[in-house]
């Protein structure tokens, strides 16, 4: 693999600089922007590997710019977004955005180059995993998962139950792999999706959304239980 490159978008002059600075001496090529109009026209010409952008612009929003990558489909590059650390809103819509991963500031950079690095291993062309043979219709206490059809339903009265696509990716996993313990690589893997990494919070985040749809007691689960240190486990029979 030759140098990867690097999109740094961020106002601030110190910032922005440091990270050109960091992330170049750790082999990295660099594109840096200040605003959102000089992104935008570098990307006219440039096809970087990963994008490190601001969510506060001075001229355009983060999330705008996050829509318009996105528009470019196969193209677009992963997103590693940068938002203020008492913004947890922003960082869940970021997540919801598409982003790949998020920093707080005031960050670490070994942290930071951590998840440069892992979100890029994530992006990375992999082997077409080995299918699964498993039933397309999976029951699950009142559950019925048609992963044909991609419909998760409330038997006791055909409620249809609204999952994003990586919540089904996610439970489409685990039904096919009961009572077995899953790393969160593991279930990024299996998901087909680059969103996040096994030490990233961006998987946390979407279990405890899919928890609050399918559980009685989403802060007790009884079918999708945290394996302390590991990952998930996904039970079948609910609450014991």
């Amino acid at each position: 693999m030759g140098t990867q490159t690097v999109a740094i978008v961020e106002d601030d002059r110190d910032i922005r600089e440091m990270l050109t600075d960091f992330l170049g001496g750790q082999g990295f090529a660099i594109l840096s922007a200040p605003d959102g109009a000089s992104f935008r026209a570098q990307m006219a010409t440039a096809r970087p590997d990963l994008v490190i952008l601001d969510i506060g612009l001075p001229d355009d929003h983060g999330y705008r710019i996050m829509q318009w990558l996105r528009e470019r489909g196969a193209d677009c590059p992963p997103i590693i977004i940068v938002t203020g650390a008492s913004s947890p809103r922003d960082r869940s819509a970021g997540l919801d955005l598409g982003a790949d991963d998020y920093v707080c500031k005031p960050f670490d950079l070994g942290e930071l180059l951590s998840r440069v690095r892992a979100v890029l291993r994530r992006a990375a062309p992999r082997p077409a995993p080995v299918a699964v043979p498993s039933d397309l219709h999976v029951r699950f206490g009142p559950w019925l998962l048609k992963r044909d059809d991609r419909v998760l339903l409330h038997e006791p009265d055909g409620r249809q139950v609204d999952l994003t696509a990586m919540e089904f990716d996610l439970l489409s996993v685990m039904v096919q792999r009961p009572n077995q313990v899953l790393s969160r690589d593991e279930l990024l893997q299996l998901a087909h999706t680059r969103k996040a990494e096994p030490f990233d919070r961006a998987i946390d985040v979407r279990i405890t959304r899919l928890r609050r749809k399918i559980e009685i007691n989403p802060t007790h689960p009884g079918f999708i239980r945290t394996i302390r240190g590991i990952g998930y486990m996904f039970h079948p029979e609910g609450a014991v």
